[in-house]
């Protein structure tokens, strides 16, 4: 976590998303984050056919997008309240 201003903090949005993928991530909970609603919905009903292999990557593909050198300048901004602000 970074902060910008005394009254506004910036946090990467891949590592939202990498949490969420690591607690909740076999109920699809990841792809909503990201605004792929029909890929969560497919993987709410069909992750436990493949034995969680699809969380597991899903996992690994948002660690790396999390930590890599590509994801510079996509932060979330929040306000004093701890509202999301564009």
């Amino acid at each position: 976590m970074t902060e910008s201003t005394s009254t506004n903090k910036e946090v990467n949005k891949h590592l939202f998303v990498w949490v969420f993928s690591f607690l909740l991530g076999g109920l699809g909970i990841d792809r909503f984050i990201r605004g792929q609603i029909g890929t969560g919905v497919c993987k709410l009903l069909f992750n436990w056919l493949t034995l969680g292999i699809w969380e597991l990557v899903d996992f690994i593909i948002a660690a790396v997008k999390a930590y890599g050198s590509e994801c510079k300048g996509e932060n979330l901004i929040f306000d004093a309240n701890g509202k999301y602000t564009i």
